[in-house]
C-alpha cells in the first residue's frame, strides 16, 4: 500500500504546501507543464517522480522526460500525458494508447480543471488533477492523493487553496 501524489501545471511553482500535501506519499505523478526544472529536481529530492512535459515545457525538461508514459504501482497500470482530452473526447493519438494498453488509472493535466471520474467505455479512473501554479485562468490551486492498495485505489483526497 503506497500513497501516491498526483499534480500538474505547476508552472514553475511549488511551495511547502505542496509538500505538506503530499508529506506521507511514495511517489509524485507530474502530468505535465511543470515549468522548469528546479520544479522537477525538488520533487525528485523528496520523491520518487512519474512526469511527463507540457506544452509550456522547455528542451530542458522535454530531453529529461517523455510526453507519454505508463507505470506501474503495485497492481495498477497508469497512463499519463499532458493533452490527452477526457473521456468521451480523449486525443486520437493518446486514445488509441488506451485502447492498446488498458490502464486502470489515466491522468491527464493542460485544462487547469480538477476532474475525477469513472471511464465506464474504457473501465478506468480518470484524473486530472488541475493546476497548482498561479498562472493560467483558475481561481483554486488543486493537486490530489490517493492510495494504491494491490490493485485497489482508494482514499482519494483534494487539496484546494484560493489564488
Amino acid at each position: 500500500m503506497q500513497k501516491i501524489g498526483v499534480v500538474s501545471d505547476t508552472h514553475s511553482f511549488i511551495d511547502e504546501k505542496l509538500f505538506d500535501f503530499f508529506k506521507d506519499c511514495k511517489t509524485i505523478i507530474h502530468a505535465g507543464d511543470i515549468g522548469n526544472i528546479d520544479v522537477l529536481n525538488k520533487l525528485k529530492s523528496k520523491f520518487e517522480v512519474f512526469a511527463v512535459y507540457g506544452n509550456i515545457d522547455a528542451n530542458e525538461i522535454r530531453i529529461a522526460i517523455k510526453e507519454t508514459l505508463l507505470v506501474k504501482i503495485e497492481n495498477v497500470k497508469i497512463l499519463i500525458t499532458h493533452i490527452g482530452g477526457y473521456p468521451g473526447k480523449y486525443e486520437s493519438k493518446f486514445n488509441n494508447i488506451i485502447k492498446t494498453e488498458s490502464p486502470n488509472i489515466v491522468i491527464t493535466g493542460h485544462s487547469h480543471i480538477l476532474k475525477v471520474l469513472f471511464d465506464k467505455k474504457n473501465n478506468h479512473l480518470y484524473i486530472n488533477p488541475g493546476a497548482y501554479g498561479k498562472n493560467g485562468f483558475h481561481n483554486v490551486r488543486t493537486a490530489i492523493r490517493l492510495v494504491i492498495d494491490g490493485s485497489n485505489i482508494k482514499d482519494l483526497e483534494v487539496l484546494e487553496i484560493e489564488r
